[in-house]
């Protein structure tokens, strides 16, 4: 009889980084500077004019870290890969001194028993490209597509599974519609071609891949459950459009060929005709999808509220974390299953979970983040609640290894199951990440206990 206290065997226990986040030394050895370098020198773009120029200093101090993911008991490690390390420009030359980063930091995690997850991707374009229009231009595609077939050549002895992008929706979203993330504009026009754009990358790369690479390839998307605020029409109608916008408009037309219907309602006359074989193309087959999953979202019809006519509603009486996120582990598992249902028995990892909260005070040497240790319990419970009802999830990455530089809040959220000094880069974990060593142990039973 199955055990329901436990995974499914192999289930692949991992933490995950991505490159601007943590490695600091943005133009070491030769590398060329990427739209978030750039975009963190903008007054007022980043919290307290935070930067990732030191970041977690991992650039220098992999190899402590990777015996530090060993002390854990982490059997994966998802990273991502610095477009601008390996290629200065973004094309042309690449970086050998760049590319052996990459090499060695996944010698090592092999030599230590740690699977390399590896992201091509992770939202730093090289700056030589975003000066060329960007995910906007048609290009990207192929300068992408370019960047796969060198890092897949550099990499394809050490390292089985990959994925294309992370979060397009962000890029996207933040870069392209609000202008909060590079290259920070606000376009009902370029927004839907950016993502077009990128869906087109995406599939590209998958078919460099096919040619060149080893292993398993996929894409990671953010997905967030959206709720209506009541039973109205209206609300339903505005629950449908934002819902087509963020978890469908990256996934339909991978799995089915085409983009929700609610998109042209949402962009209007800014909404392009896209050419049948770029649809065609999109729809490469991939291996696997990686699901990123923080919060939910209840959401009404705000008729002043152009261009999804929607607005968010505060749950007050929920528990959120440190960035407004209302603590919702059920919606997990309706994610997981709502990707079963929709786009078929999909193989599946959650590369992304985890809360920016504020730690207690440490306690002779020991960090009692409890409320962390609860967040990982109840969504874990609800992963393994949707395996038993038929997902086919196959891994789970804690977000994240490190505190670390957290995009436009700078260094003021903490995510990390490891903290960090960043005066010192002194690594102390937290109860958290003991607690996550536990859970790795007993293959997720102890998250019954």
């Amino acid at each position: 009889m199955m055990d329901n206290t436990r995974f499914p065997e192999n289930f692949l226990w991992g933490a995950a980084t991505s490159a601007y986040q943590i490695e600091g030394s943005p133009l070491a050895d030769g590398a060329g500077p990427s739209n978030w370098h750039r975009f963190c020198r903008i007054p007022g773009a980043i919290h307290n004019g935070d930067t990732g120029d030191v970041a977690c200093d991992h650039y220098r101090r992999w190899v402590d870290d990777v015996r530090l993911m060993k002390e854990l008991g982490l059997k994966a490690y998802r990273f991502s890969i610095a477009w601008s390390r390996a290629l200065p420009d973004g094309r042309g030359k690449p970086s050998e001194k760049g590319l052996d980063f990459y090499r060695n930091l996944a010698d090592a995690l092999a030599t230590n028993g740690i699977e390399p997850f590896v992201t091509l991707h992770h939202w730093d374009l090289p700056t030589a490209l975003d000066d060329l229009g960007g995910w906007a231009n048609r290009d990207s595609a192929h300068w992408f597509a370019d960047y796969a077939h060198l890092i897949f050549r550099a990499l394809e002895d050490r390292v089985r599974y990959w994925t294309t992008l992370n979060e397009p929706w962000v890029i996207v979203d933040a870069g392209y519609m609000h202008g909060v993330h590079p290259p920070g504009i606000k376009s009902l026009e370029k927004a839907p071609l950016a993502a077009h754009n990128l869906l087109r990358a995406h599939a590209s790369a998958v078919q460099a891949f096919r040619a060149d690479g080893k292993g398993q390839i996929g894409l990671v998307v953010n997905l967030e459950p959206k709720y209506a605020a009541s039973n109205a029409l209206e609300d339903a109608a505005a629950m449908a459009r934002t819902h087509a916008y963020m978890n469908r408009q990256f996934l339909d037309p991978v799995f089915l060929g085409a983009y929700p219907d609610e998109l042209a309602e949402i962009f209007g006359r800014d909404w392009p005709r896209f050419p049948e074989d770029d649809l065609k193309l999109i729809q490469e087959p991939i291996d696997f999808l990686g699901i990123n999953y923080y919060t939910r979202s209840v959401v009404r019809s705000d008729p002043s509220s152009p261009p999804f006519y929607a607005s968010p509603v505060p749950q007050a009486n929920a528990e959120h974390t440190e960035m407004n996120w209302e603590v919702f582990p059920d919606g997990l598992k309706s994610c997981l299953l709502w990707v079963k249902r929709r786009y078929g028995d999909v193989p599946l990892y959650v590369t992304e979970n985890g809360a920016a909260l504020a730690d207690s005070a440490s306690r002779e040497g020991r960090i009692d983040d409890v409320r962390r240790i609860d967040y990982f319990r109840t969504h874990l419970r609800a992963a393994q609640e949707a395996i038993q009802q038929g997902a086919n999830l196959k891994g789970y990455f804690a977000w994240s290894l490190l505190d670390n530089f957290e995009w436009a809040c700078g260094f003021s959220k903490r995510f990390g199951l490891v903290q960090v000094d960043y005066a010192t880069q002194e690594r102390t974990p937290k109860a958290s990440g003991w607690f996550y060593r536990q859970v790795i142990e007993s293959n997720g039973a102890v998250i019954w206990d």
